[in-house]
Formats: C-alpha cells, structure tokens, sequence
C-alpha cells in the first residue's frame, strides 16, 4: 500500500510570482465516501484514476492509488460522476527542498486557494513561506470530494 502524507494550508499571500509550474484540472468523483474516494480527473491533456482510502487520526496520511488513462476515458467517466466538478489551476511552488502544489478554485469554489506540500514522514521539517496561513490538514470541508458536495461560495 502506498500512503500519501501532506499538510493542507490555506493561502493568504501572493504567490504565483513564485511558480515554476502551472496545469489546468478538471475532476469529478465516481465515490465520494470517506471511506473511499473514486476520482477522474484531467491534468492539462493527461487522464488520471485515483483512489484514495480514509485518513489517519491527524488527516495527514491516507492510502493513495493513482493510474494514468486516456484524457478520452475521463471525459466519459465525468459523464457518470456524482453532481459537482472541481475545477481549478494548480501551481508548483518550491519553498527549500519541497514544492507545494497550491490550488485555486474556480466556479461554485472561486476564492478558495489551498496549498498542500508532500512529506516522508508526518514529523518532517518544512519551510513554511509567508504566503501560507492557517493549517487545515484533516478539516473534512477542505477536501475536494467534499468541496464537490458543499461548495465554498455556499459555506
């Protein structure tokens, strides 16, 4: 099994100046349970299926399974999702030896921006830049199966 580990913020200050990357994502949910999210999604013109089981007593850690399919596939897999679409640019921000993946929402999420970087262990020293704020690792509300369901533009 393969376990992601990442803290969640969200972002406060300007950082797109600071990006090396950016992609278009589009994605829908096949299951949203928490016990199990299904997602398809599109990166710029890649196709992805993830599956993801439920997260450790922190919400730092869970069971990540990821395979790539054809851009095609997706599309018709969207067709048959649970109502709602994420739709959002992430950007790839290094900050020391890490690189934060920073999302910002558009539609029924405009306004939300989250940043998430990737650790090895759940102790992991990080350098954390001035444009993060509060930490939101775990919160339900901010994961995207659930901001599927409960749009931020409605909390």
């Amino acid at each position: 099994m393969a376990n992601e580990i990442e803290k969640k913020f969200l972002v406060v200050g300007e950082f797109k100046h600071l990006a090396h990357k950016q992609t278009r994502i589009t994605q829908g949910y096949l299951c949203s349970v928490p016990e199990r999210t299904v997602r398809v999604r599109t990166k710029g013109d890649r196709g992805f299926i993830t599956i993801k089981g439920i997260g450790n007593a922190s919400g730092a850690s869970r069971y990540e399974w990821e395979k790539e399919i054809p851009e095609t596939e997706v599309k018709e897999l969207l067709q048959i999702c649970e109502p709602g679409v994420i739709d959002k640019t992430r950007y790839q921000v290094k900050a020391g030896p890490h690189t934060y993946e920073v999302d910002e929402f558009y539609g029924e999420n405009q306004g939300l921006t989250v940043a998430e970087v990737e650790l090895s262990d759940e102790n992991e020293t990080f350098e954390k830049p001035d444009w993060l704020g509060e930490e939101v690792t775990g919160v339900v509300k901010y994961y995207n199966s659930m901001l599927m369901k409960h749009p931020y533009t409605k909390w």
